[in-house]
């Protein structure tokens, strides 16, 4: 049996009995105006981040959620798209798309505004989209991309940049980390399944996004996520695994390299009012701008005594050089 039936085997028995503890969010539940999310789909949040950020969703998108769990985030992208089919959740467990029928069901009744034809649920694999070339705005998965190994990572990436429009976004919520796992761990299936031996560190996780071609890479957020100790896991060392929310966004890959927003700024405290590097960035006295990692370097690099640049705090919300 492969690693992915193994998965599939998992997902059909949360489908059928919800496993709260099966894995961790580290968000709180979205609060939002006239959004009531079933207890049901709180039990069945299967992911360990969010990947719903008002920001990415103006103008009524159209989305694509791959992965569905219980329902939860898509009802939420539908909170901001509500038009007819205006999300697509795909899904390989069958159980899994009958239970988040069932749990729209009763969203309809805690929810006025919502109605479950917003929502298409549709049969299909992460590696083989059922979704024509360019036709989403907002992408997104959860808590699904770190239990594929590499070649399925490759192709599950490749489709999503295949249905994005150009400049769409792909959002998601995995974890990662830094340490090296042993074989053993790498190798236990359910254990990947369970989104804890997959894991990648953050510059391969990154690299695989931009080798599929998407221009500019936002790190929204890094937090906390699990430990595997010693004494419940064949491991001789403790392990920290974060999670990260990440945006990859389908621009032209620019001639010297991708944007990657790690969360620096620069700040210029200089004698004049601004400060202009001639390559694109103005600089504001005493005004933090948001620099991509290319533009911190090449503003290092200037050597200047006004000039400074924080390190990556790993969390970035829009704006900034590029």
């Amino acid at each position: 049996m492969s690693y992915l039936d193994t998965t599939h085997n998992v997902y059909k028995e949360a489908a059928l009995t919800p496993d709260v503890g099966l894995c961790c969010t580290t968000n709180p539940i979205w609060e939002l105006p006239g959004l009531k999310i079933p207890r049901i789909m709180q039990e069945m949040n299967y992911g360990c981040g969010s990947t719903v950020h008002a920001r990415d969703l103006t103008n009524t998108p159209k989305i694509l959620y791959v992965g569905v769990g219980g329902g939860m985030e898509l009802l939420q992208f539908a909170y901001f798209s509500r038009q007819k089919s205006g999300v697509i959740g795909v899904d390989v467990v069958d159980e899994m798309l009958e239970a988040s029928r069932k749990n729209f069901k009763e969203a309809e009744a805690l929810n006025p505004w919502f109605k479950s034809e917003f929502v298409d649920l549709k049969k299909g694999d992460a590696m083989n989209l059922p979704v024509a070339d360019n036709s989403i705005d907002v992408a997104a998965q959860n808590c699904l991309f770190n239990i594929f190994k590499e070649n399925d990572l490759k192709q599950a990436i490749d489709e999503m940049y295949r249905v994005l429009k150009p400049h769409g976004r792909l959002v998601m919520s995995d974890p990662t980390c830094e340490q090296p796992m042993n074989t053993a761990l790498r190798n236990d299936e359910r254990l990947r399944a369970l989104c804890l031996s997959g894991s990648l560190t953050i510059s391969d996780y990154v690299k695989t996004l931009t080798d599929a071609g998407f221009g500019t890479i936002e790190i929204r957020a890094r937090k906390p996520y699990r430990i595997l100790d010693p004494k419940h896991y064949p491991t001789d060392d403790l392990i920290y695994i974060e999670s990260i929310e990440v945006a990859a966004i389908k621009d032209p890959m620019p001639e010297d390299g991708p944007c990657i927003f790690t969360g620096k700024a620069a700040i210029y405290y200089g004698e004049n009012q601004y400060f202009d590097d001639k390559a694109g960035h103005v600089l504001l006295k005493n005004q933090p701008l948001a620099v991509c990692d290319k533009t911190a370097a090449a503003l290092s690099n200037l050597n200047r005594d006004d000039i400074f640049i924080s390190e990556s705090t790993f969390h970035y919300d829009g704006g900034g050089c590029c």
